[in-house]
């Protein structure tokens, strides 16, 4: 029988690679009239590239959408009239000298107000900033003097604090690894000052990570394959934050062939959450309510706005895929 862990290691891009053919089929289903207000009734899923091993953390730069194949150590880019993506970074998380990382690669990527690409880097084991093709410089590795297990995702506020996930993702036996240096998974801050705290010791498996529009909540999935689902924070004044509660319980949405857990979201202007999670990307009101879901078939890391900002870019297992919406994501 496989433990916990086990079984946490393998759906993800050792099964989805397994089990999912390279033909692409989505569609879209509607839960609630408020739904239309945010995808058009003709709206199609549309395939942009595939054979990746584990897409992740899209996010738009230099005029496409960048994101990671976490276990190539690769960043692709793919633009508008590419017939495939190209290579972007390699290796895109694991710089230094290999170590039996579980995943090597970059995971969460974002941009910040100078429009520089942040990166959680796996291999590396740090938040890092590129500073120039193919080189970095590490915004943080640390918290009172012990490396992080593997930055998986962020979010980075209007005064420039990263807000960022820490799992075992990255780690050969993750919770087991004899590298982990936390008996916990965090969820951290660091200023642009680079001073970093500890948020939260208490969630499992945190994984995506995104801010309301206002700043006043902090979302983050929970890829716990037990109890997959998202967490609320109220972000207090001083940038800590307040005491968990569950946002949205997505075992309640599990079901015969609806693939993947609550792993990466984004958070559009007027506040409604796009999470991934069982059958594809759930679309939630502001109160939590499940409106629609865009089903990709697959089991679905992460998503995130491009273009002017209404068109959502989809990693789904081995493809990126994209939806046309009528909303626009927080800040654009």
């Amino acid at each position: 029988m496989k433990s916990l862990l086990a079984f946490v290691a393998l759906p993800l891009f050792a099964l989805a690679a397994e089990n999912s053919p390279q033909d692409f089929s989505g569609s879209i289903e509607r839960f609630d009239p408020a739904f239309d207000k945010l995808v058009a009734p003709d709206a199609k899923i549309e395939k942009l590239a595939g054979g990746f091993t584990w897409s992740e953390g899209p996010v738009w730069f230099d005029g496409g959408i960048v994101f990671s194949d976490v276990p190539k150590n690769t960043a692709y880019r793919w633009k508008e009239g590419m017939v495939k993506a190209e290579v972007f970074l390699q290796p895109s998380g694991m710089t230094a000298t290999p170590t039996d990382a579980r995943e090597q690669g970059s995971n969460g990527l974002a941009r910040d107000a100078k429009g520089q690409l942040i990166l959680c880097q796996h291999g590396d084991r740090r938040v890092a900033r590129m500073t120039a093709p193919g080189k970095f410089e590490t915004i943080a590795d640390k918290f009172e003097g012990k490396r992080f297990s593997s930055p998986n995702d962020l979010a980075i506020r209007k005064n420039g604090d990263i807000y960022f996930t820490d799992p075992p993702y990255g780690l050969s036996k993750l919770n087991d690894s004899p590298l982990k240096e936390f008996p916990f998974n965090g969820v951290y801050r660091v200023t642009p000052d680079g001073k970093v705290t500890l948020l939260t010791k208490d969630l499992t498996f945190p994984n995506g990570i995104a801010f309301s529009p206002d700043e006043k909540l902090l979302y983050v999935a929970i890829s716990d394959p037990k109890c997959t689902r998202v967490a609320a924070f109220d972000v207090k004044a001083d940038g800590t934050l307040g005491t968990e509660r569950t946002f949205f319980d997505a075992e309640a949405v599990k079901g015969p062939g609806l693939k993947g857990g609550c792993d990466g979201l984004k958070v559009d202007k007027d506040g409604n959450v796009w999470t991934t999670g069982p059958g594809g990307v759930l679309v939630l009101s502001r109160e939590g309510k499940l409106l629609g879901r865009l089903n990709t078939g697959q089991p679905t890391a992460n998503c995130n706005w491009g273009d002017d900002g209404s068109t959502l870019y989809i990693t789904a297992n081995m493809f990126l895929v994209r939806v046309k919406t009528l909303t626009k994501g927080a800040g654009w």
